[in-house]
This record gives C-alpha cells, structure tokens and sequence, in this order.
C-alpha cells in the first residue's frame, strides 16, 4: 500500500478541523491535491466553482453565516491571481477564510516558468496576517494551524502555498528535534472582559447623558439580549452598518436601521441629536454620519484593539468581548426615567416605515424596485438567510428589508464589490442548507457573473435539504447605481456607452438549467412571485423588470448632490423626463401626512 503524500496528509487534517466544504477549480498546479481527493472518497467535499475569484466568495458567505472559517483552493498563477478579489473582500470585512494555492515545482522557481507568480510577494498584502509556503512535508502540519488558527484570531484571510512538486512527496511528520515545529489541532478562545475601572468609567460617561445613541456593528452579533437590555436601560436608539443589519431585529420600535450613505432617516437624526454614543463591534468608517466632535461623549466596545478609538473622539475605548463587557456594564447602568428622547426616536422610526412603504408604491415604469423588496418584507421567513450584492439592490436592502426574528443578511461592505450577492447565497446554503436563502442582484452583476454560478446551483442544489435558492435580478438595462453617483456627484448626465447594459432574459436562463424562471413585468405580480419562489421544490430565479428612474436618494442627501443632478439633467440626460417624474413622486412621500 501506497504511504500518504502531502496532498492526503493535507486533507486529512482539514478533515480533522471539521472542514466539510472546500469551495474551489482545479488546475495543473494542484493536480497532486486533486488525486489525493480521488483518494479521500471527496471528504472534504469539494465544490466546483465556475471561477476562482466566485470560489473565494463562497468562502467568505460560508464564513459570515455561519461563524467558521472557510476554505477555498486554486491553481498556480492564474488561479491564485483570481481568488485576490474575494480574499480583498474577506479581509476588509474582517472574515476568516484561509485560501490553499498551487505553485510551479520547486526545482522551476526562478527560471521564469509556465505559470510562475511570486505568490508570496502578491499575497504579502491580501494575507498580510499569515501567508507561507511549504517547501518540505515536515513543514505542513504547522503551517496548516496556524494559518487556521490566525485567520480565526484575527478574523482575516490566510494563504498556504504548496508547490506541485511538494504536493506529491511522501508525507513525514515533524519530529522532536531541532529545528521541526510540531503542531497541535484545536483552539479554545477565552472571552475577554476590561478591567472594572474601565467598565466604571464607560459606565458613568453613559449615565451622565440624556439622549443615548447605540452604534451596533457585526461584531454585536453575539450579544442580541444584552443589546436590548442596554438600550431599554438608557432609552437608546440603536442604528446599525450595513454589516450589522441582523444584528438587532427591525421590529423593535427604537431600532433606527441602516446608517450612512445608504441609511435612513432616523438614523440620520438619531446621531443628529444625541449627547452620548455607544459603539459596539464596528468600525464604521464615514465618520460625517456620527455626532459631530464635541457634541457627544462617546464609548466603544471592540474585541479587537487595533480597531478601538478609530472614527470618533472616544473617551473610554474598551477592549473585550461585546457580550461579556455589555453583561458587566449593565449591572453600573442606571435608567433613564426621562423617555421623551426614546419616545421621539419610536414616533421617527414607525414614520419612517410608513414612508418606505409610501415609496415602495409609488407607480413606475414598468415596477419600482422598492417594491421587490417591501414584498418581500411581509413574507420573510424567520430563518432566512439575505444577501445583496453592490450596487441599487444594496440601496433598497438597506432601507427597505424588514429583518426579523434570526433572519440572516450580508452583503460586501467596506470592499464594495460587484458579484458577490450569488456566491454568498452559495456559500450560505452549504453552510445552513436547511434555510432559504435569497439574493438580491442587479443585472450588471448578473452579467458580471451571477449567470454563470447559476450553473453552480444547479449542480448542487438536489443536496440541500431546503432546495429555496432565490435569486432577485433587478433588471433595468442599467449600471444604475453608477448612473446615479455620475448624476448627484459629477453633474453628469447618463453616458449610455458606459451604463447601458445588452437585455437578457435571466429567467429563461434559469429555466434552461431546470431551475424555476419567474418573468415580472407588473407590480400586482410581485406578492405572487415571491409565495411561488418561496413555496418552490428547487431554487428560482425572479426576474424583474424595474424602472431606472426610481432615485436611491437618500433621506439625507446635500444640496450640492441635488444641484449636481439637476445639472445632469439640464446637461441632457436621456432619462431626464422620466427620472425628475419619479423623483419629485418618491421623495414627496417623506412629507406627506401619515398615521402618526
């Protein structure tokens, strides 16, 4: 019998960390892994991905839904250069994902070989946390955990590279001797609390103000009842990024929504009017949408002390984590019998919902893709699992989704980039396949490659025991939110040579793989299409046509980026009629009287 190579050691001790799932392509420059899986009877089971880079961002959906790291591979060269995009997006969003890469064989190095890229120097930056390459079998077992061990410490990316020749030698453990590094399985993580002075001194700071406002980030999510409690404790609102949209249910009546350049109203007012702020797991970084420095005292709380005193004037920055520091916070807290400032922020919040839905059925041409989203709202399982990709559908997640109950959602946050919104629906199904999952995903985006991880799903989606996978296209023919930014930030008008995207008929796409195709061209077949997509026996594909003119302007917008449109506009834009209709019916919702 054949002693085990490298390739079999390496996947037998990710099988020994619970890796399930290996989101991947394969290549030339790790065709000794590939057999080793032959061997392994695909344990742990590897995914086919239809490109590196959607690979990645399967990884990284894998991670932020279900609190592991994830684990993605790929080829020599081109393989490794194209898993840089969902590893960027992994590390600016502080997600642990370690990525394994081929490379030309030791004896080629130097020489200016087929496929030879200085991975180390191109994954200095990406992995900059822990990136090594294995040159002898001895060298695997530690450089394999700590890879594991650091992406999770310091929830970030890593890489282990493996040449192809290594890849193929006999597998020798490391020995008790001199220069070997043996390692170790397993990690247990200590919960981290500030010393009492500290918790004391955050303590008073909050009892001393009037009108508290709550900053909950990603890094909260663990800490839901301790959240509630502090806020109901200080009559807080409570507003959260984009990452941290799930982390508070929007059904609480002081829970503000999204902040920032997609955020809502309330949010807006709530840092607007407030003399203290609590921040709880998250670097927000637009800082123009906190109190203004000196209006507030201010306290964060972040696991991560690299991370702290960053954005705002903090006067006391504690360093643990937020569950814990939250429970030895709130015994020191005292109530706030005052709660006119709580009230204030209920009456904004429930006008606020009557706007967006105000909105969400304003007419259009032919739907306004608000109201994609506000129907969706009304029928939300509890469990599901949301994901957005960027660009408009970002705009109407953050504003108009309703999370509730341990509704799930992500999108790429401070990267920013297009394509991800499918791969992380992928990425999520593996991780929980028995919740649906939805993704909202403009055309651009689709094009981009959304239509092509359509054929992932299909291979894979008989094995999750929920089939719902549902796809949203938010089908205008438009790269709309650049449109938009040229508008209200350049005064440009549409350049139609750079925005107007070719048609296509993604839901007959859809069907072509034997997936549901579902066309939507009117506003009464919204509810509809949904009960039929989440009611499905396979995922679906919703394919609706929305109107371009319905602006993402936010409640918040300035008076350069209004003038700056109006220029756009005067400037010619093709859509100039169509975008001021709509314009003026949308924003006018915001003023006119509602329920309360």
């Amino acid at each position: 019998m054949a002693k085990p190579t490298v390739a079999d050691y390496l996947l037998e001790r990710l099988r020994a960390w619970d890796v399930t799932e290996v989101f991947a392509y394969p290549g030339d420059g790790i065709n000794g892994i590939l057999a080793a899986w032959g061997r392994a009877d695909d344990k742990p089971t590897f995914i086919q991905a239809r490109h590196e880079e959607m690979a990645a961002f399967e990884a990284v959906g894998y991670a932020k839904f279900t609190g592991k790291f994830g684990v993605c591979m790929a080829t020599s060269g081109p393989g490794a250069i194209h898993l840089l995009n969902g590893l960027y997006d992994a590390k600016l969003d502080h997600v642990p994902v370690v990525a394994i890469v081929g490379q030309t064989s030791r004896s080629a190095m130097g020489g200016s070989y087929q496929q030879e890229v200085d991975l180390l120097s191109l994954y200095k930056d990406v992995a900059s946390e822990y990136v090594q390459m294995v040159t002898v079998p001895e060298q695997l077992p530690g450089v394999l955990d700590r890879a594991i061990r650091v992406a999770m410490a310091e929830r970030a990316p890593t890489a282990v590279i493996i040449p192809s020749d290594v890849q193929e030698l006999e597998y020798s453990a490391p020995t008790h001797a001199f220069k070997m590094v043996p390692s170790s399985l397993g990690v247990d993580w200590p919960t981290s609390v500030p010393g009492g002075d500290a918790i004391a001194r955050a303590a008073e700071v909050l009892n001393a103000g009037s009108k508290v406002a709550i900053l909950a980030g990603q890094g909260a999510r663990g800490a839901r009842a301790e959240l509630e409690q502090v806020a109901e404790i200080l009559g807080a609102g409570v507003a959260k990024p984009l990452l941290g949209k799930d982390v508070l249910s929007d059904e609480l009546p002081y829970v503000t929504g999204s902040i920032g350049l997609l955020g809502t109203r309330p949010s807006y007012e709530l840092m607007e009017g407030c003399d203290t702020l609590l921040t709880v797991g998250s670097s927000f970084p637009y800082t123009q949408f906190l109190p203004g420095f000196g209006q507030a005292r201010a306290v964060q709380i972040d696991i991560d002390g690299k991370y702290v005193g960053m954005r705002y004037p903090y006067e006391v920055n504690l360093v643990g984590d937020a569950r814990a520091t939250l429970r030895a916070l709130i015994p020191l807290l005292e109530r706030k019998e005052d709660r006119s400032w709580r009230e204030d922020i209920e009456a904004k919040v429930t006008r606020w919902w009557e706007t967006m839905e105000k909105e969400a059925m304003v007419e259009a041409d032919p739907v306004n893709p608000m109201r994609l989203f506000h129907e969706l709202s009304t029928r939300l399982p509890g469990d599901a699992i949301v994901t957005a990709d960027s660009g408009s559908s970002a705009n109407w997640y953050a504003r108009q989704l309703k999370f509730h109950g341990g509704v799930r959602g992500s999108l790429s946050g401070n990267l920013a980039t297009m394509g991800p919104g499918v791969p992380y629906g992928i990425g999520a199904k593996f991780g929980h396949p028995g919740r649906p999952v939805i993704v909202f995903a403009g055309d651009g985006a689709m094009q981009m490659n959304g239509l092509a991880e359509l054929i992932t799903i299909k291979h894979y989606w008989e094995r999750w025991s929920d089939p719902r996978l549902i796809v949203a296209v938010l089908h205008n023919d438009d790269l709309n939110q650049v449109t938009w930014e040229m508008r209200a930030m350049e005064g440009a008008p549409k350049f139609a040579e750079s925005q107007t995207l070719p048609d296509v008929d993604y839901a007959a796409f859809a069907a072509s793989l034997g997936l549901q195709g579902i066309n939507v061209d009117k506003p009464g077949d919204l509810g509809p299409a949904w009960d039929r997509a989440l009611a499905a026996g396979r995922p679906t594909v919703l394919d609706v046509r929305v109107d371009p003119s319905i602006p993402p302007i936010p409640p918040h917008a300035t008076l350069e980026q209004a003038k700056a449109t109006a220029r756009a506009m005067l400037a010619g834009d093709e859509n100039r009629r169509s975008v001021i209709v709509e314009g003026i019916k949308t924003k006018v919702q915001e003023f006119l009287p509602h329920s309360r």
